[in-house]
């Protein structure tokens, strides 16, 4: 039996899909671990004294940096990727209820098929 081109086309997107909700969930992993760097990071800056030399890494390079902008920029960093990951958390969900809407249209075509 051949699969009519209109659910062809549909098993296509589908697949693309698919491969979108792949990578954002893998997006989003990488954010998660980059969140708890980032959080371990702040939680060592914390412990230390504000007169402690505090270096950032630029590449290669490692700077001298005072150690309350090093704090802000390490919380304002844990900030946005926080934020990062609600967004993909949510582009995530509207992914996988466009999967599940299409899933299940393609399953009445091809069951209507059948008969």
């Amino acid at each position: 039996m051949e699969i009519p081109e209109n659910i062809q086309q549909q098993l296509n997107q589908f697949q693309q899909l698919q491969q979108q909700a792949q990578a954002v969930t893998m997006q989003i992993q990488n954010v998660e671990v980059q969140i708890q760097e980032t959080e371990k990071a702040l939680e060592e800056l914390k412990k230390t004294d504000e007169n402690t030399e505090v270096f950032k890494q630029a590449g290669t390079l490692l700077i001298k940096v005072e150690y309350a902008d090093a704090l802000s920029d390490t919380e304002e960093k844990l900030e946005t990727l926080q934020l990062r990951k609600q967004t993909m958390a949510r582009q995530e969900d509207r992914v996988m209820k466009k999967l599940e809407e299409m899933q299940a249209t393609i399953q009445a075509a091809m069951q209507g098929m059948g008969q």
